[in-house]
């Protein structure tokens, strides 16, 4: 993970770098220049076609091919993003709270105290029956964690039929009451829902699992038994849901089964789905006021905290959101210093052929021509750029996508709207210099030489 201090740390080195090598360049150029030709003002005479002039068009060809690659990996990370973050995910993800028990910080304690952990159970359900008094609340289910988090409970079972046996490992599990799959909307394919009766007997599973134990048809599974379930249970399939994403979608989905549980450690979270606000209502600033009144009355000596489940899923991409933020950064400063080279370069080329412009125009051309002849030569190293680099950038992101088991494509827009961006940038950057140069009074042109 890419840690924000992280990046204006390389940022500042980057700086650095950037600002030593810009200069030393100038520098070398300068001090290898003879005195007597410089008075002479011979210093650039004949240098057109020199080593000089190819080392500084292959400079700005070097530039504008790092500038083109950051954009390009800005826009696909930003896209990625994008993506993971608004994809559907199999499950609703707005207005839904999450609250976690102040029993769920103490686990440890529930292991050896069992009054202990009777009666934070008993808490639990009386925070529970008071947050369904809150008007502003639709529905309330009482279970662990969510449907995708950054961590996973996972166990292994199988499944006979006649001699035939599927073993089924890493079987992740959620568990929930019966209001789970309604607080987030996880469509239930076939089967009945989860009673409370069903603890330790029965469970849903998801569409995945029910493929692995060879069911195509969802209500095929229904009434089959997975065996040596967490060890040593034998399990009832009551319904198949729908598959979603248990984590973020660098993961694939895996074969899961949701369950009740008369354990305490699985019942102190309090998932939330609230109603929807009016325009510009406060109706959810009133339902968090009822719920912190609540916790106060049932938890009095713990803080109250609670988080918007959308955000707990955007949090599983901070990695991915830090490297934009560094990328972003990256990508302004390498534009400016290519404009600043393109610049440079656009000046020294119009003074190195200021006769050649007095002559072209004594001789009847055009500013437009004039125009032409001096910004070709420009946006040809830009297009060059472009060709060298676009593969390179293909490749890197093609390689940077593989960490996600779910991704959006690498359009060819991208290519095309970071060539076309940088090329616009730069025709406005070297375009005030050459128009200048191509409208100055060619007896001032040939006057100068």
């Amino acid at each position: 993970m890419i840690l924000q201090p992280n990046i204006f740390l390389f940022l500042a080195l980057l700086v650095i770098v950037v600002s030593l090598a810009s200069g030393f360049y100038p520098a070398m150029v300068l001090s290898g220049y003879k005195p007597v030709s410089a008075i002479k003002n011979q210093a650039n005479e004949g240098s057109s076609n020199t080593r000089n002039a190819m080392l500084r068009k292959s400079l700005t060809v070097a530039q504008f091919a790092i500038a083109q690659f950051f954009i390009m990996a800005t826009i696909v990370v930003s896209k990625q993003i994008y993506y993971a973050i608004h994809k559907d995910m199999g499950f609703k993800k707005e207005a839904i709270l999450i609250i976690n028990s102040p029993a769920k910080h103490k686990e440890a304690v529930f292991v050896v105290n069992s009054p202990v952990k009777n009666k934070e159970a008993s808490l639990n359900h009386v925070f529970f029956n008071k947050l369904k008094a809150i008007p502003q609340v639709d529905l309330v289910s009482l279970g662990f964690d969510s449907p995708a988090s950054d961590y996973s409970n996972s166990t292994e079972g199988s499944y006979k039929e006649g001699k035939k046996e599927i073993k089924i490992e890493n079987l992740t599990t959620k568990y929930g009451d019966e209001n789970y799959i309604k607080v987030y909307h996880i469509k239930l394919l076939a089967g009945r829902n989860l009673m409370p009766g069903d603890t330790s007997k029965a469970f849903l599973i998801n569409n995945t699992l029910a493929r692995e134990i060879g069911f195509n048809n969802p209500q095929d599974a229904v009434g089959k038994v997975i065996t040596n379930f967490d060890g040593d249970k034998d399990m009832l399939i009551i319904g198949v849901v729908s598959d979603f994403n248990q984590e973020s979608i660098h993961v694939a989905i895996a074969p899961l089964a949701i369950l009740t549980s008369t354990n305490h450690n699985f019942n102190n979270t309090f998932h939330i789905a609230l109603k929807t606000q009016t325009q510009n209502g406060n109706e959810w600033h009133a339902a968090i006021a009822g719920m912190e009144k609540a916790w106060k009355d049932v938890y009095p000596a713990d803080d109250f905290d609670y988080h918007f489940f959308d955000e707990n899923i955007a949090r599983l991409y901070v990695s991915e959101q830090n490297t934009a933020t560094l990328l972003n950064w990256a990508t302004g400063l390498s534009v400016l210093i290519s404009c600043l080279g393109l610049l440079g370069l656009a000046i020294y080329t119009a003074n190195l052929r200021t006769k050649e412009i007095g002559v072209r125009k004594v001789l009847g051309a055009s500013v437009t021509q004039i125009v032409v002849l001096l910004s070709g030569e420009l946006l040809l190293l830009i297009i060059l750029a472009f060709v060298i680099v676009s593969p390179i950038a293909w490749w890197v992101m093609t390689n940077w996508m593989q960490s996600f088991a779910d991704r959006s494509p690498i359009s060819w827009w991208i290519f095309a709207l970071s060539g076309g961006g940088i090329l616009l940038v730069a025709m406005l950057t070297s375009g005030y210099q050459t128009l200048s140069a191509a409208l100055t009074n060619p007896v001032n042109s040939l006057r100068s030489e």
